[in-house]
């Protein structure tokens, strides 16, 4: 298949998180078009599953819906750090938990049309207590689910958040062929 040609270029913004660039792109229909383009350095998401079956959502304020969420402890990748290293320091900044095992759930892209966030997925498990870290900007509570009624909800859509929803699907997935 044929690729975009990349014709210009504009900076919009360059922000703490994300950044914003105008481009003109030639698409493989060879029509010419602007596009608005978010950048994004990554993230990773964890479901952490502890030694009962229980499922540990946070439930977190989302300004820019302006509402609560429940979703499962995610975060940026800093700069040069692993989807990896990332799953374990947020699991533990969210949660207080330590994962002694992660296993990795694969990756998605969260809005493809406009921004080229990939997020890696997890499953962490052999959890124990620590120091729960949270930044200025995190308001959440923790929940503990057990895993089925997890993965209900986000069949029933009473989990929309889609990196969570991707999250616990898979984790039964993987977990069906252990």
């Amino acid at each position: 298949m044929a690729e975009a040609e990349i014709i210009e270029t504009r900076v919009i913004h360059r922000g703490k998180i994300v950044d914003l660039d105008v481009q003109t792109v030639r698409l493989p229909n060879d029509h010419v078009i602007e596009m608005e383009i978010v950048h994004h350095p990554g993230a990773a998401a964890v479901v952490p599953l502890d030694d009962t079956g229980r499922v540990l959502l946070v439930r977190q304020y989302r300004h820019a819906i302006g509402d609560y969420m429940l979703e499962v402890p995610a975060g940026k990748l800093d700069k040069g750090e692993s989807p990896e290293a990332c799953a374990r320091r947020e699991v533990e900044e969210e949660t207080g938990r330590k994962a002694k095992n992660l296993v990795p759930l694969g990756w998605i892209w969260t809005t493809p049309g406009f921004c080229d966030e990939k997020i890696w997925l997890y499953l962490a498990t052999g959890l124990s207590e620590t120091q729960q870290s949270l930044e200025k900007d995190e308001v959440l509570s923790i929940e503990h689910l057990p895993m089925g009624e997890a993965i209900a909800m986000a069949e029933r859509g009473d989990i929309s958040d889609a990196k969570s929803v991707c999250a616990l699907l898979r984790m039964r997935q993987a977990l069906r062929r252990e």
